[in-house]
């Protein structure tokens, strides 16, 4: 398999179980917070959405300087709104990197905040990085959904909640 189709492969896979864990998350509970110092449950969530972004920020751009492109995040203001957001993000990210030449992948991508450089990888290495993003804040948001006592969805398996569910059924 190319490397492009086991990225695309592995973004979809990923996909599956991102939708489940975004579908979970409530509109009331959106300004929750588990703690000060941690974003709330809709910008963690409202950030997750748009990693699949990050795709196509690294295979078309040469990087991200922060300096000269302040962080602004999608304003979503329901459950539906964010599924939609993450479906538009995850359209973005896949259709730019099904269009990347193989070549593209081994250039340079720089993410800094005007002199200060935060990270220097090749684009392809920064494709893996926003998979790794997703999947960190991802259980991020489930130890969120945890505390809230929702039930959370398993990600290569069954969850805690779904296997109490087996067990009953049985």
């Amino acid at each position: 398999m190319s490397p492009i189709k086991s990225l695309l492969k592995e973004l979809d896979q990923e996909a599956q179980t991102t939708r489940k864990m975004l579908e979970r998350v409530p509109t009331a509970y959106f300004s929750w917070r588990p703690h000060q110092k941690s974003m709330s449950i809709k910008q963690l969530a409202t950030h997750i959405a748009e990693l699949p972004t990050w795709v196509t920020m690294a295979v078309t751009t040469d990087g991200l300087d922060f300096a000269c492109n302040p962080y602004k995040q999608e304003e979503v203001t329901n459950t539906e709104d964010l599924l939609d957001y993450f479906e538009r993000s995850l359209e973005d990210g896949r259709a730019h990197l099904a269009a990347t030449r193989l070549e593209t992948l081994d250039e340079t991508w720089t993410l800094r905040n005007g002199d200060d450089i935060y990270h220097v990888a090749t684009k392809g290495e920064i494709v893996r990085l926003a998979y790794c993003q997703i999947v960190h804040h991802r259980a991020q948001l489930g130890v969120f959904l945890r505390l809230l006592d929702i039930p959370i969805p398993g990600s290569y398996g069954p969850s805690a909640d779904e296997h109490e569910v087996q067990e009953a059924v049985a």
